[in-house]
């Protein structure tokens, strides 16, 4: 059985360093915003190159306190992609702002910068790009619209940690970015985590009250804020993980060319040139998706899809809206497929995913 995810194998691979850092954070007695997260901070900043990092209880929370953290709330639009996980949206929500989703490029599943102008409005105030599977937007091209028309970008690097544009680590262009530290996640915490990065330093200050409470001196609340912490556990086992980061990142895109060199029954995504993918998901298009993962499932090979549904087709967001024109992005999520994408992943394993999927 090849597992989907496979979790087991990496805490026996840095089970040794897990094992010290937990019992450094024990021994220390201190459990929530102490040392531990800010020495992740710090190095996790470092890492992005980047001012700031504020570690945050979960990504979803990120996103909706980035925003919040700039000034964007209730009134106020955000535009972001139709293909991502609901989180996106729920952030967006959560801020109090509208969010206004737009078509992606069907070759790769991202944000199409090119359809986002024509949905800017006197009340657009922000631009929310998805480093959706792990592959960097086209940064330059969001980057010139926003800043023709005076919007703040937020990147949502939920998938992205490690990834590259051009010359830079993704959550380093936009003025702000969100990081989720789910367990599954390329930099995964052993519960949920996540953070905030910027390079503004009133932005950063402001983030890190909103996260306690509004509190900016002791019993002291400023803003209405919420708790929102990644806890001392958390991120000392993060310390750790960052340090095996890069590593795993390259043995994800080793298995990501063995998967494209090898898959002949499939339609793979489009890698871009400008920057580095640290492959979060390996995504395919199959003609019959529903056959596909059923045949693979009896060969014991685990599947998923990531999303099946876009977002404007989600109740939550539409309402009671219907019989809305199909979308580019509609035929995407019907199509689309995860296989098995992980460091630890074996090459005789990745041999048995594509002989699988060629003879499906």
């Amino acid at each position: 059985m090849i597992l989907f995810n496979e979790f087991k194998r990496e805490y026996e691979a840095i089970r040794t360093e897990i094992d010290a850092a937990l019992r450094r954070v024990l021994d220390s007695g201190w459990y929530i915003l102490g040392k531990e997260g800010e020495a992740f901070e710090r190095k996790f900043a470092d890492y992005l190159g980047v001012r700031h990092c504020v570690g945050v209880a979960n990504g979803t929370e990120a996103i909706a306190l980035a925003l919040r953290g700039m000034d964007i709330g209730p009134g106020d639009e955000v535009i972001t992609t139709d293909m991502t996980a609901f989180a996106t949206v729920t952030g967006i929500v959560q801020a109090g702002a509208t969010p206004v989703v737009v078509d992606i490029r069907p070759e790769d599943g991202l944000l199409d910068e090119r359809l986002i102008e024509a949905q800017i409005t006197p009340r657009t105030k922000c631009i929310v790009p998805v480093h959706l599977y792990g592959q960097s937007c086209d940064m330059d091209a969001i980057l010139r619209i926003a800043r023709a028309h005076g919007l703040k970008v937020m990147e949502d690097c939920a998938q992205a940690a490690g990834t590259t544009y051009r010359d830079r680590k993704a959550g380093g262009w936009g003025d702000c970015a969100a990081y989720s530290f789910y367990p599954t996640k390329n930099l995964g915490a052993y519960g949920d985590g996540g953070a905030i990065t910027t390079n503004d330093d009133a932005t950063a200050e402001r983030l890190r009250s909103l996260r306690n409470y509004g509190q900016t001196v002791r019993y002291h609340h400023d803003y209405e804020g919420i708790n929102s912490r990644l806890d001392e556990m958390q991120a000392a086992i993060l310390r750790v993980k960052l340090r095996h980061l890069d590593t795993w990142n390259v043995r994800r895109r080793t298995i990501a060319a063995r998967y494209r060199a090898g898959l002949t029954a499939v339609e793979c995504l489009t890698e871009h040139t400008y920057g580095l993918p640290n492959y979060h998901l390996f995504v395919v298009r199959a003609k019959d998706r529903t056959a596909l993962s059923e045949r693979l499932a009896r060969e014991g090979v685990g599947t998923l899809i990531h999303y099946p549904v876009p977002i404007r087709r989600q109740g939550a967001y539409h309402g009671p809206c219907k019989d809305m024109p199909r979308t580019p992005t509609d035929d995407f999520a019907d199509a689309i497929l995860s296989l098995p994408m992980y460091p630890t992943l074996t090459d005789e394993e990745v041999d048995t995913v594509i002989r699988a999927v060629n003879h499906a």
